[in-house]
């Protein structure tokens, strides 16, 4: 077998192994593997053989981790631990995907991939740790793909969230303090896809990348930008400060990241939000049983 991706019933698994569907890969969801067992990830590792392995599992709610961190540190910290061992062990390529939550928010231009982590929750601590511990122990052959804002078909996410909320014709409100970027699922599962393939043939160095989409935007301005393309009016979309939402997880205010070491790696950094946005739209209206909704895509 050629990939093992872990967490695979996630939407970013789900997309990554739809993008595998005509090669060898074994999709593992929780149930299939839980990587917070040591033995299961070795035993898993050593029947199924891979090349590389893509650790999509993840505690993933940054509020529920506030209520629960030990249950977030051990998926997050203790499983991605197991895998980093198991692929060193076993010589095999580590692909983790971790998050923007790794850095406060503090910053007003793109956080480059060398700049420190400072996190403001407990979900971000635990991601934060579990790159320092692939890193340490794969220094040849571990990867860090940082990635944020994701949405696609087959999963719950805040693009999917406000074409449902759109539907019932009333005002929603969204934050509009907080920046980062959009990143659809599809195009980051082509982007491990392509640093797997470098990896595997030596061309792309280990460490850290940043797999987000181009540009940067608020919540409240994606927001408004589905209502546009699903031909609603924007204005519907009503902003409001993180203090008046109330989370129990603090949030990053500025998490854009930059995208300058995919030069290293020969490989193209993802494009746009709005134009990836564009592109993912009639797929997801499909999933949402609206194909074929009136609307020119792309219209400003």
């Amino acid at each position: 077998m050629s990939w093992l991706v872990t967490g695979a019933g996630g939407l970013l698994g789900q997309h990554l192994v739809r993008r595998h569907r005509d090669k060898q890969v074994v999709a593992l969801d929780r149930r299939g593997l839980d990587i917070t067992d040591a033995d299961a990830v070795d035993a898993a590792i050593v029947r199924h053989r891979p090349r590389v392995v893509v650790n999509c599992a993840s505690w993933t709610s940054a509020d529920d981790a506030e209520k629960h961190p030990d249950l977030a540190w051990h998926v997050n910290v203790t499983g991605a631990r197991n895998l980093a061992q198991g692929c060193r062990r076993h010589g095999t390529v580590l692909l983790h995907v971790s998050s923007d939550y790794v850095f406060s928010g503090t910053s007003r231009t793109p956080y480059q991939e060398d700049a420190p982590t400072d996190p403001l929750n407990t979900y971000g601590r635990t991601k934060a740790v579990a790159e320092s511990a692939v890193l340490n122990a794969l220094p040849d052959t571990g990867y860090v793909v940082r990635t944020a804002w994701l949405y696609g078909v087959g999963g719950r996410n805040f693009v999917d969230t406000m074409i449902n909320l759109e539907r019932t014709g009333e005002s929603v409100r969204v934050v509009n303090d907080q920046t980062g970027q959009p990143t659809w699922a599809e195009d980051l599962a082509g982007l491990i896809a392509h640093l797997g393939g470098a990896a595997q043939a030596g061309m792309a160095p280990p460490g850290i990348y940043h797999g987000t989409s181009g540009g940067e935007v608020s919540w409240h301005g994606l927001a408004q930008e589905v209502f546009r393309l699903l031909g609603a009016d924007p204005s519907r979309v009503l902003p409001v400060t993180s203090r008046e939402f109330g989370r129990p997880a603090a949030r990053p205010a500025y998490s854009a990241l930059g995208h300058g070491r995919w030069a290293r790696a020969g490989i193209p950094p993802l494009r746009h939000w709005q134009s990836a946005l564009h592109a993912a739209f009639p797929l997801l209206l499909e999933a949402h049983g609206q194909k074929g909704r009136p609307y020119e895509f792309g219209r400003n």
